[in-house]
């Protein structure tokens, strides 16, 4: 487009409605400028000014003309149809891209030279430092964990720095943005921040040194009495209702509002939190809290759902906030629940009443953690047959709310994996040793500053091997089918060929960085290439994560197949037809046995304690009615069902694999 300068004319116009410049040849506009559209407002600096054609239609149905109205800009350029509204003080050293409609506003301030919320470090975990993470506009969960948690490669710390450093510096500006489509109005000041395309942002009190990274496909909201500062905010993210963010990162389709608080805090793909405050936490994908008297401090979480009233203690009163601990993933508290730091809790665990301990229980994964007289108690692996750990695992996927093509997290949602799985042998050996140290006979054991009844150890052996062997048979048969999910008629030749691995990477020990499951070799290798300097650029650390979530499948048999002999005593490498229709037949029983008792918890939902409260004013068939009028039937509810159906599905699907390999 080209532009001129003002003629005498326009100017003539500008001055008889209300409008004032110290230079007005400092002010650019195109050839079909129309100035009717210009009133009452004050220009310095310089100026460019698009086409004002559009009009907008405001909430209610009021219509505006695009143009600029009671205004005082300051070396502002506008794109096409623009409607800049009653600006109480200024708009300064900003670029406004197309469409955009600014009324009802404060300040929109750019002051010196920022990288709007990039580059600024966040104290996660260790409120008194060590643990600082570079915030920029493309970090990741997975980025994020290595930054944070590996320090002890202080070459591979300070490399990761540097790149963070080159990519804030090339993005640093003396002049604000604001994208395509943006809706701004109500807001008392912004200042120094970077906005995208169709960001609406509506009541915030204020906003400082940030970078709203709305896109078209995934616009950011922006809502009443909101107060960020030094903050990035990620596409398809809500931050609404007086939630304040200091010094914090939002992931991608993150939720905060109802006067959530948080401080040095960093948030990843599809967290939500309401009401209560966080300080100092690395909140993995589907970090979930709602309560007002919930506090996060200190602790790194991910696929967690916390309970009202849950807090953690970060200090000991001796030299102050430097403990920090972990729900590995899947994790979640109970109402009221308490920890101590440190301390670690296994993945898909929950954790009951208050813990002053400090225990570990990594190795025990699917565990409740249970306060019973001031004593931490352990139930391992019983919530491998809860209805709500299923559960939790379904809505996952569902709940992805990113829309954006370019997501930044690489989210494996898998209950079993070679992660959780290598930790159940592990257990299963732990409470083995105990159970021979201890004696079968003993009533309690002690384990990590926790105690296991015998009962409890037993009943968690029964469901480690179950667990194991539904995953070692869910890869199996995964291995023995075709693209399209058939199978084919396989010699035994055929059979072992189809299971060598395709990959030696996967055989050793495997991580969950953050939401990530991968070898925990192809991690040390990204750390080695980015000291070495091979990798130097944030597309290509994205690229090499992106690269372990699509070969996790085969990185997953390569990890089975290395623990086939170790397990059941076949060499993988000349398995027989006969010993994969055995291996096939343990785990169609592993997967019906789990199902069944999933089946019978989800059934304790319609025990009659359960419909304690319902059928006010009546008797019991009444309260029978009443309950299922809302809740529904046991064998009609949705879940119970698709329960049955996965039993049936399972066992055709065993029952196909296992004529494959009959000739």
């Amino acid at each position: 487009m080209k532009y001129r300068q003002l003629s005498k004319a326009d100017i003539n116009a500008l001055i008889q409605q209300g409008c004032s410049a110290d230079d007005w040849t400092l002010i650019e506009v195109p050839e079909s400028f129309k100035p009717e559209f210009v009133q009452r407002t004050s220009f310095s600096g310089a100026i460019r000014l698009g086409c004002f054609d559009k009009v907008f239609t405001l909430p209610g149905g009021l219509k505006r003309h695009s143009g600029i109205y009671d205004a005082t800009l300051f070396n502002v350029t506008l794109g096409d149809n623009c409607c800049i509204s009653t600006i109480r003080e200024y708009i300064a050293n900003y670029d406004i891209a197309d469409d955009t409609i600014i009324y009802n506003v404060g300040s929109i301030i750019m002051e010196g030279h920022s990288s709007f919320g990039n580059g600024v470090k966040v104290s996660v975990l260790n409120e008194t430092g060590g643990r600082e993470v570079m915030m920029h506009d493309k970090l990741s969960a997975h980025e994020a964990y290595m930054i944070a948690l590996y320090r002890h490669r202080p070459e591979f710390i300070s490399r990761m720095n540097t790149i963070i450093s080159a990519y804030t510096g090339s993005i640093s500006s003396d002049r604000g943005f604001i994208g395509k489509n943006v809706t701004i109005s109500g807001v008392a000041d912004i200042k120094n921040v970077r906005i995208g395309d169709a960001a609406s942002i509506k009541g915030a009190s204020l906003l400082v040194n940030g970078s709203i990274n709305s896109s078209a496909d995934a616009p950011v909201t922006i809502g009443q009495s909101v107060i960020c500062e030094d903050f990035i905010i990620s596409e398809g993210s809500s931050v609404t209702d007086g939630a304040m963010l200091t010094r914090c990162f939002v992931g991608q389709a993150c939720i905060f509002g109802h006067g959530y608080s948080a401080s040095d805090s960093l948030f990843f793909s599809n967290c939500q939190g309401e009401n209560g405050e966080a300080c100092a936490i690395f909140a993995g994908p589907y970090t979930v809290t709602h309560h007002k008297s919930t506090l996060l401090i200190a602790g790194m979480f991910s696929f967690m759902n916390a309970g009202s009233g849950s807090n953690q203690s970060n200090h000991m009163y001796k030299l102050g906030p430097i403990h920090q601990g972990t729900l590995e993933r899947g994790a979640k508290t109970s109402s009221d629940s308490y920890i101590l730091w440190p301390a670690r809790v296994g993945a898909f665990s929950l954790v009951m009443g208050r813990h002053v301990t400090h225990s570990d229980t990594t190795n025990l994964p699917f565990s409740y953690l249970i306060e019973k007289g001031e004593t931490s108690y352990l139930a391992p692996g019983v919530n491998l047959r809860s209805v709500g750990t299923i559960r939790d695992a379904r809505k996952w996927p569902k709940r992805d709310g990113r829309t954006c093509a370019d997501k930044h997290d690489f989210i494996n949602y898998n209950l079993l994996s070679p992660f959780t799985i290598q930790k159940m042998i592990k257990g299963l050996q732990t409470l083995e040793n105990l159970r021979y140290a201890s004696g079968e006979l003993s009533d309690v054991y002690s384990f990590h500053s926790v105690k296991i009844t015998n009962s409890s150890l037993k009943r968690g052996m029964d469901l480690y091997r179950i667990a194991i062997d539904k995953f070692m048979g869910n890869s199996l048969i995964s291995r023995l089918q075709e693209e399209d999910g058939s199978f084919s008629k396989l010699s035994e030749s055929q059979l072992q060929a189809r299971l060598k691995p395709s990959t030696p990477v996967g055989s050793g020990e495997w991580v969950d960085i953050s939401g990530l499951i991968a070898p925990k070799t192809e991690i040390a290798a990204l750390m080695n290439n980015i000291e070495r300097g091979e990798i130097s650029s944030l597309d290509e650390i994205r690229s090499a994560f992106k690269t372990m979530a699509d070969n996790y499948y085969e990185y997953e048999w390569t990890w089975a197949f290395q623990h086939i002999q170790q397990l059941y005593g076949i060499n993988p490498s000349k398995m027989t037809k006969e010993d994969a229709t055995r291996l096939i037949g343990i785990w169609k029983d592993a997967v019906v046995n789990l199902d069944n008792m999933i089946y019978d918890d989800a059934r304790k939902e319609f025990n009659l304690a359960s419909k304690t409260g319902f059928g006010a004013d009546g008797d019991k068939f009444q309260k029978e009615s009443d309950f299922e009028q809302v809740r529904g039937d046991f064998e009609s509810n949705t879940f119970v069902r698709s329960v049955l159906d996965h039993i049936k599905a399972k066992t055709e699907l065993g029952e196909k694999a296992v004529n494959s390999l009959i000739q």
